[in-house]
């Protein structure tokens, strides 16, 4: 199935649905702009760089799935959200997309839209309130980190994914005949081991990051629990 394809092509979803989400991504990337100004500064600025670089890089790596017959790569919402948080993150993932619609046909143009929404705001997001979450629970430690980052990527994915159905049925141009809850279930599947790549992949490169200098780690400078000490741990993750 085509529609299985994360990044949407031209014709699958009518006009004036794509025209609506198009409005939602420039909103939402406006938002992200104003944002994440206020995060920037001497570290996060040139981590912005490398994160859009290698999302862009590992994106072009795909594994196949075998059970949908289609093939998943990287994402990057949660790896976005968790090395520089989700307003700078939600503009990474949303230029390595503009960037791939534009110069390799990766996703209509058209569509445009309809992909930010469902990656890069809807997969971000989702990921960043997991990573909340989580980091307020689990230990922050590399076992921790690496739990929290697998987690919110699968999740990120997957609810990625359903933005798709959603927006499926507001304007899809194909009949499915009443089986939307079949292609949603279709879509969860695929995008479900999708999302375990996903999660390996975003779990090994936030621990290595970690590991090696914590500070540049957003979600770990971002999200201090209210009793953590002001003086910084040293040598590996608090």
């Amino acid at each position: 199935m085509e529609t299985l394809a994360m990044h949407i092509s031209n014709g699958i979803i009518d006009g004036p649905v794509a025209a609506v989400f198009a409005a939602v991504a420039v909103a939402a990337m406006t938002l992200g702009l104003l944002r994440g100004r206020r995060d920037l500064d001497d570290r996060l600025a040139p981590m912005a760089g490398l994160v859009a670089a290698f999302i862009f890089a590992v994106q072009m790596l795909n594994f196949p799935i075998f059970t949908a017959g289609v093939s998943g790569h990287l994402l990057g919402g949660a790896l976005a959200a968790m090395l520089v948080g989700p307003w700078v993150g939600a503009l990474c993932v949303a230029v390595v997309l503009v960037v791939q619609a534009l110069v390799f046909g990766d996703g209509g143009v058209a569509m445009l839209g309809l992909n930010i929404t469902n990656m890069a705001v809807f997969g971000t997001a989702a990921a960043y309130l997991l990573i909340a979450l989580l980091l307020r629970v689990l230990p922050r430690t590399p076992t921790g980190l690496g739990v929290t980052a697998f987690v919110s990527a699968l999740v990120s994915v997957v609810v990625a994914s359903m933005g798709f159905v959603f927006q499926y049925w507001l304007g899809g141009t194909t009949d499915l005949g009443g089986n939307l809850g079949g292609l949603a279930g279709t879509m969860a599947g695929a995008h479900l081991l999708i999302g375990i790549g996903e999660g390996l992949i975003t779990a090994t490169t936030v621990v290595t990051v970690a590991k090696v200098r914590p500070d540049l780690v957003y979600a770990l400078r971002g999200l201090r629990p209210a009793s953590a000490p002001t003086v910084p741990a040293v040598g590996g993750v608090r």
